[in-house]
């Protein structure tokens, strides 16, 4: 395991982590709610540029999401093309593969603002946050492993020139 893989997925979580916690603040002030029935767009100049505070928090929130998407994306591919264990391959895609459902409930959010629309979009970035978390733990105590190893062998191998 690589440690620049280790900080990308660790980034990522941190990453989904905080958009989760952008994502509560957003509902809880109705920001999307700035959208009425224009999604993709809100209010504004031309509904591309904030007009208010709430419009703002509303575009802020998708610019993270974006970052945080392709961060979750890139992370899927490093495991892939790495050939890392099953077991990160497979959270990472799961994250990978929700993802596109969490932008659609996003959506749902803005033309359907109530409990359920918000539950079903919180719970979906509950199980991305889920399997980023464990990929993240994964890689790991994966590397641990393969560290802890290579001191072993480099400790034998330097007592077998002494």
């Amino acid at each position: 395991m690589t440690t620049r893989f280790r900080r990308l997925v660790a980034t990522t979580t941190v990453l989904t982590f905080a958009l989760i916690l952008l994502g509560v603040y957003t509902g809880a002030v109705g920001a999307g709610l700035t959208c009425a029935a224009r999604w993709p767009f809100c209010d504004g100049w031309m509904g591309l540029f904030p007009a208010n505070w709430a419009s703002f928090v509303e575009w802020f929130h998708r610019l993270v999401a974006m970052i945080t998407g392709f961060a979750i994306l890139g992370s899927t591919i490093a495991a892939w093309r790495g050939e890392y264990s099953r077991r990160i391959r497979l959270s990472t895609a799961v994250a990978t593969v929700v993802l596109p459902v969490q932008i659609l409930l996003g959506a749902n959010t803005i033309f359907n603002f109530g409990v359920l629309a918000q539950v079903l979009h919180h719970g979906a970035a509950q199980l991305i946050f889920g399997a980023m978390v464990a990929a993240t733990a994964w890689a790991y105590s994966d590397t641990g492993d393969a560290e802890t190893a290579q001191a072993a062998d480099s400790a034998r191998a330097a007592s077998a020139d002494d």
